[in-house]
């Protein structure tokens, strides 16, 4: 399969995944805004991925939309998951309970902004043009001779390079995961989900030895995406108390305890040395 092919079955796939989970994102329904942050990632990590082949003036402006609406789905999105988290915790500590109450009324009025959000011009706006330039962009019907030969790439050639490139700079970086602050934490995150997400969409659209041990990868990829989005929710959790309630309050819940964060980081760490003995993309 030319990359040009599989870029268009592959980006499809998750606009068309963002468009339907849109309704349900509208009514406030709290697994309607998970499912639409997910496929929008993986949408914005398909470009990411084919970026060398589909690099146009067109791709900076959709790129630009879609990091917008990440950002106003985000919002809501970190509310939601502070909240069912403080309800884990409460038990029924009413002092907790309480909190929570005003942490929904946070959350209703983000889920109403978001709404209106999903019913603008811009947001429809934004979807019709990153079907169009999926489809026909400038990216696909340009007559040089190098880009012509890049979009016919057999996928294979192509994503095993790629793949190649992504892994080896989470590696190294995961090197350093014990001395992390909270937003280089959050940038290997980051990484981790790229490289998960990639190897996950290219599963169905091509079959390749090379590709054997991606499996087992993934299952270490996941387990380190795992370890860090709680790390992460804890943080971004602990920031929108402060917000909420002032850096010195005591209203702020504990998220996350010193102990567990030490396990989960040694969590991570054991995983990416796994993902690193494989070498799965490397001879």
């Amino acid at each position: 399969m030319a990359c040009d092919v599989a870029f268009r079955i592959m980006a499809r796939r998750y606009l068309d995944a963002v468009a339907a989970q849109h309704d349900g994102t509208c009514d406030g329904d709290v697994t309607a805004l998970h499912d639409i942050r997910i496929a929008l990632t993986h949408l914005r990590t398909t470009i990411r991925f084919f970026s060398p082949i589909i690099d146009d003036t067109e791709r900076r402006r959709i790129w630009a939309g879609l990091k917008w609406l990440n950002g106003q789905l985000g919002k809501v999105r970190d509310l939601d998951v502070a909240i069912d988290t403080i309800r884990r915790a409460a038990g029924g500590d009413p002092k907790a309970l309480s909190q929570v109450q005003s942490w929904n009324e946070k959350r209703e009025l983000g889920h109403r902004l978001l709404a209106r959000v999903l019913k603008s011009a811009r947001y429809r706006n934004l979807i019709e043009n990153t079907s169009n330039w999926i489809d026909g962009g400038p990216w696909s019907t340009s007559k040089s001779k190098e880009e012509v030969k890049a979009r016919g790439t057999p996928i294979g050639t192509f994503a095993t390079q790629q793949l190649a490139a992504w892994e080896k700079k989470l590696l190294k970086k995961s090197r350093k995961l014990k001395d992390m602050n909270v937003n280089e934490r959050h940038q290997l995150r980051l990484l981790n989900k790229r490289l998960t997400y990639s190897i996950e969409s290219l599963q169905d659209l091509f079959s390749d030895k090379r590709f054997s041990k991606q499996k087992t990868a993934l299952k270490h990829l996941r387990k380190a995406q795992r370890c860090l989005g709680q790390l992460n929710d804890a943080a971004r959790g602990e920031a929108l108390a402060a917000a909420l309630y002032g850096e010195k309050s005591d209203a702020i819940p504990h998220f996350i305890s010193r102990k567990r964060e030490k396990r989960l980081l040694l969590t991570a760490a054991t995983a990416y040395d796994k993902l690193d003995k494989l070498k799965l993309f490397r001879v």
